[in-house]
């Protein structure tokens, strides 16, 4: 049974108490909106629908983002210092909402808003992947919200929306003149590790924390093999060594350094220290005139050789651990020239 009374403010609190279910309070400005959140109430509770959503509507955004990096992101590959970012610029701009309150038609909003907005440190739009990956954060969010934290929502508003396109995997290839002039650069930074990195990064296609991880008795360099422990997809995979990757190895093993934590390479220091990585390899990019190459990019590079040598698709996945061959292709890029070359072959076999 509902009942309406007003409040010494003026304002007009509306309760329903339905016997085995816990008495519902709402205030609210206008009797008339009291009214008809009173009748909607025990009209779902009397056909058994009815959920609590005082927990959603008394949340905001901000707040349960801040739960989220707290509970949820620490155990992620992402970890929290990515998905903070992506944070940040969903608070600033529905932060302030509660969870309840926020529509399909507001994070659609956000999606435009968000792909016309230009990176400050890029002075480029956002990339489509940018947006896509704190519409996911926020879709998460949600969904750990309506199956654990019990606010009473039911409805994920970021369900139903249309997502951005996804980009299209880069297709740049390192030539093998620009890969000297890059290894020449590495050697004369000041990071001891950069050269042996690329080297590694270019014939084994590991990625950069791939490679940060790799730990001293994981690596047995008479078998020529490295265990990797803690991969993106979290499977431990062995990667075997080519000649070249086994020298870069033990180059890397025979310099004089004090190893943290029994790691190989010593190269994520603070910005301007010794043995900082970032900078070191973007100094070395840009002297061997290859701006706007990534780290990543040694790894489509790597597997595209992988293929051109004659490798199967299970064998290169194998070693670069993608477990479809979709993603696999994605990061393949031949070239024509190359296949020229081995169609002229097969034709001289015939």
């Amino acid at each position: 049974m509902a009942s309406i009374t007003k409040t010494p403010t003026g304002t007009w609190k509306a309760y329903v108490r339905k016997t085995g279910f816990p008495t519902q309070i709402k205030t609210f400005r206008l009797k008339r909106d009291a009214e008809d959140w009173a009748r909607r109430v025990e009209d779902e509770i009397v056909r058994g629908v009815y959920v609590v959503r005082s927990g959603a509507e008394k949340t905001t955004l901000n707040a349960a983002l801040k739960r989220y990096l707290s509970d949820i992101s620490p155990g992620k590959r992402t970890g929290v210092r990515r998905e903070t970012v992506f944070a940040n610029a969903l608070a600033g701009e529905l932060g302030a909402y509660s969870l309840a309150g926020i529509t399909a038609d507001m994070v659609a909003d956000y999606r435009d808003k968000r792909l016309r907005t230009v990176s400050p440190r890029t002075k480029k739009p956002l990339s489509p992947s940018t947006v896509r990956l704190e519409l996911a954060l926020l879709s998460h969010l949600y969904s750990i919200a309506i199956r654990e934290w019990g606010l009473g929502l039911t409805y994920n508003p970021v369900a139903n929306i249309r997502k951005p396109k996804a980009a299209q995997g880069r297709d740049r290839r390192l030539s093998f003149a620009d890969e000297q002039r890059l290894l020449d650069e590495c050697a004369k930074c000041s990071n001891p590790f950069l050269r042996q990195i690329v080297v590694l990064g270019l014939e084994t296609a590991m990625r950069k924390g791939e490679i940060q991880g790799i730990q001293l008795p994981d690596v047995d360099l008479d078998s020529r093999v490295v265990l990797l422990r803690d991969t993106k997809n979290g499977a431990a995979r062995t990667i075997p060594l080519s000649l070249r990757a086994t020298e870069a190895l033990r180059l890397a093993l025979a310099h004089p350094v004090r190893r943290p934590a029994g790691c190989v390479f010593v190269f994520f220091g603070e910005a301007g220290g010794k043995y900082n990585f970032e900078e070191a390899w973007e100094t070395a990019r840009n002297n061997a005139g290859l701006q706007g190459l990534r780290f990543h990019d040694l790894r489509h590079e790597a597997v595209s050789r992988l293929v051109e040598k004659g490798l199967g698709d299970q064998e290169v996945a194998a070693i670069s651990g993608h477990k479809t061959m979709q993603m696999l292709r994605r990061y393949t890029h031949l070239r024509a020239v190359d296949l020229v070359s081995r169609l002229d072959r097969l034709d001289e076999g015939t």
